[in-house]
């Protein structure tokens, strides 16, 4: 296919910012644009429609992809395998869409010609970074535009622009949140949020219920296999069913609230809401069959290495070669994480309450204090004597040379 330099794909949400950024790229570039709509569980409007409003707002060509199963398949559930948990609280809702959009981006502009992508993110966000690292990770010979950071879009010209151009595109209606949701989870951030001091209200909240007044405990049994789950409480599901169901039944409990600040990319701490119920769900349920089916070195290691699979990815590091190869040792990691976990779902928690597998490392008979007890505790002695032995020559060392304790 010929390349058309005067291309630009653009990623567009339907809304306001990039409905005008659709024109107002060709007026500032002279360009053409093509919009791209990925449908990653975001709800909202049918892809169809955001097509032709694509189209209407001035687009010459207009690419959608429902890639929910694609995004809860080869995004959701590697974090699963990792329990990704960026700063230990945040399940990096946004973080792994990113990669998903930008595969699709690129995509696009191969099947369009275009040379250039642009994406609506500001200047000061993390999203910036994870568009253009993955868009030039995957296509080195890109450019990446952003109208708001590079041509001046604000939103204030966006409104006037739209109203100018009698665009199709609601300009009235005013959030005070900025607003990032997939099936993996849902993020709030601005309006009074930015006070440190200010709770959240009711109405931040979308997918969880309150947790203060729950409805009845709600026991579930989450079936997995080499580390995803297959099936609820015996029902067969694939990834993304998986995360809609537990989505629905822990939000409904008030599962997966999170309030934090943490440390954004670009250096500046950012006060986040995140609703992930789901995704809180499924990590604490993976955690605990990892913890009867994993060797004791192998989990502590990896207990390590998820923290910075958490950070490469938070850090738009999705498809780095670090990231890829620590995703080999994952995966090798869950070959017997297989087996059933139960978990009662009440008043905002996800408690572990069950766990059996064919694959565990728990031997009943070796755990056991009762009669029956098959562990040799006469062994113990000489074990610990060699244990502490490097301890014990340096505690004699310290007296020897004046630096004891003095107990």
């Amino acid at each position: 296919m010929s390349v058309h330099k005067d291309r630009v794909v653009l990623a567009y949400s339907g809304g306001l910012d990039t409905s005008v950024a659709i024109g107002w790229i060709g007026e500032q570039t002279g360009r053409e644009v093509v919009t791209v709509a990925v449908d990653v569980g975001q709800g909202g409007e049918d892809l169809d429609v955001i097509r032709r409003r694509a189209l209407d707002c001035g687009a010459v060509e207009a690419y959608v992809a429902d890639a929910r199963e694609e995004f809860a398949e080869d995004f959701c559930m590697p974090a699963l395998k990792a329990n990704a948990l960026y700063e230990n609280t945040y399940p990096l809702v946004s973080a792994l869409s990113r990669p998903v959009i930008a595969k699709h981006l690129v995509k696009a502009a191969r099947e369009f010609g275009a040379t250039t992508v642009a994406h609506g993110c500001t200047g000061k966000g993390n999203d910036q970074v994870r568009f253009e690292v993955a868009i030039t990770s995957m296509a080195p010979d890109m450019d990446c535009i952003s109208p708001v950071r590079d041509l001046a879009l604000t939103r204030d010209v966006a409104i006037e622009y739209a109203e100018k151009h009698d665009l199709p595109i609601e300009t009235t209606k005013h959030n005070p949140f900025s607003i990032d949701q997939n099936v993996w989870g849902r993020a709030i951030e601005t309006g009074f949020l930015e006070d440190l001091w200010n709770a959240p209200t009711k109405d931040v909240y979308v997918y969880t219920d309150d947790p203060t007044y729950p409805p009845l405990p709600d026991e579930v049994i989450l079936t997995f296999e080499g580390g995803i789950p297959v099936a609820i409480d015996g029902k067969s599901v694939t990834p993304l069913e998986a995360v809609q169901e537990m989505n629905r039944r822990a939000g409904a409990q008030g599962v997966g609230r999170i309030d934090t600040v943490e440390d954004r990319l670009v250096g500046i701490k950012s006060r986040e809401i995140y609703e992930a119920p789901g995704a809180v769900a499924l990590i604490e349920a993976h955690r605990a069959l990892e913890a009867v089916t994993l060797e004791r070195l192998q989990r502590r290691y990896k207990r390590q290495m998820e923290q910075v699979w958490s950070d490469l990815v938070y850090e738009a590091q999705w498809y780095s070669p670090l990231k890829q190869s620590m995703d080999a040792f994952i995966e090798d990691t869950q070959k017997y994480v297989s087996g059933d976990i139960r978990m009662v779902l009440h008043g905002g928690r996800a408690t572990v309450n069950g766990r059996r597998s064919e694959s565990s490392l728990y031997d009943f008979e070796l755990a056991t204090y009762d009669t029956g007890d098959s562990f040799d505790q006469s062994s113990s002695r000489g074990f610990i004597e060699i244990y502490g032995m490097q301890s014990k020559l340096a505690a004699a060392r310290d007296v020897r040379m004046g630096q004891g304790t003095g107990f």
